[in-house]
């Protein structure tokens, strides 16, 4: 089989290739990629992965790589990842998460390619809920609180017209908080994790900043997320969607206890304000049901594991 992952020398699609890598070496992957994209996260699949050089947002950058890889199977990870930037672009993010998938899934239909296709939505989508509507099911309402959210509602959205309208066999899967080593510092987890190897490292001042740490997010390692993906892929019905999450949600100040317990540093906590959303939803918790009983998937790896694999990661890093 011909696997086509966009985005894939991002955090989840660099996980991906690796797992794909290691453990279905009977298939052809393929990675999407930007003109000087960096392919550091790829080292570990470094020579085991065709590398094409495209642009999403160029309809016609698309049709060459797409013609010549004819995929039988697309991960649509490509895409803007940070709900804390899409405040300040949300034009922007907007148009990578939307136009690109737009144009990628029109090249398919031009090229009359009809792989499966897995498109990555967010958790985020989901945004505002009430206590009866815990833990979210794959029918909740979408109430996106920030502009990522929206262009992920949308996205998801977009995959099913495109499913509905033209038969193309579209899986929407719905990530929620994803979390490990390689994740970028912006995120909310990895940016803790940082700041702490810094003042470690003696690189900072012993002042670990902050954002809201009273909303509650479902976190779930990427190495056990790429397996779920997988799962979904092989045995997902098209047109429908699915949550990929833990089941189980954390608050902010919870996860920065655990990480604080992995360090001997003394650290002072500070509110920045520019960490601060204008809205954020109080709590996203997934309800997995659907994914366990098509898959029989569970998490492997417990949220402390992670914390420390990604400080461990810092560590290194800096």
């Amino acid at each position: 089989m011909r696997i086509l992952i966009t985005g894939i020398s991002g955090f989840i699609g660099s996980h991906l290739a690796e797992y794909i890598n290691s453990n279905l070496k009977q298939n052809e992957l393929y990675g999407l990629i930007r003109p000087r994209s960096s392919l550091a996260n790829l080292k570990k699949v470094s020579g085991q992965v065709r590398y094409y050089t495209a642009d999403l947002m160029e309809f016609t950058s698309l049709l060459s790589p797409l013609d010549e890889i004819r995929p039988d199977l697309i991960f649509h990870l490509a895409g803007q990842g940070a709900p804390s930037f899409s405040w300040s672009l949300p034009a922007g993010i907007m148009e990578v998460n939307l136009v690109g998938t737009i144009n990628l899934l029109e090249a398919l239909r031009e090229l009359r390619l009809n792989p499966r296709v897995i498109i990555a939505g967010a958790g985020e989508a989901y945004g505002l809920a009430s206590a009866d509507e815990l833990p979210m099911k794959e029918s909740s309402h979408f109430r996106p609180l920030n502009p990522f959210g929206v262009s992920k509602a949308a996205q998801d959205m977009l995959g099913f017209q495109y499913f509905k309208s033209y038969n193309l066999k579209i899986i929407r899967v719905r990530p929620f908080s994803t979390i490990g080593p390689r994740q970028p510092e912006y995120c909310f987890t990895s940016g803790l994790a940082k700041q702490i190897a810094e003042i470690e490292k003696k690189k900072k001042d012993p002042i670990l900043y902050a954002g809201n740490l009273e909303n509650k997010r479902d976190y779930t390692d990427v190495r056990d997320l790429v397996r779920a993906l997988w799962q979904v892929a092989e045995k997902g019905e098209e047109g429908e969607a699915y949550n990929l999450g833990s089941g189980q949600a954390w608050f902010g100040n919870e996860i920065l206890k655990i990480l604080l317990g992995m360090t001997r540093a003394k650290i002072v906590i500070e509110t920045e304000e520019k960490r601060l959303r204008p809205a954020d939803p109080p709590i996203l918790l997934a309800d997995i049901n659907r994914l366990v009983k098509l898959t029989g998937w569970k998490p492997q790896i417990n949220l402390k594991q992670s914390l420390l694999d990604v400080l461990n990661y810092w560590r290194e890093e800096i």
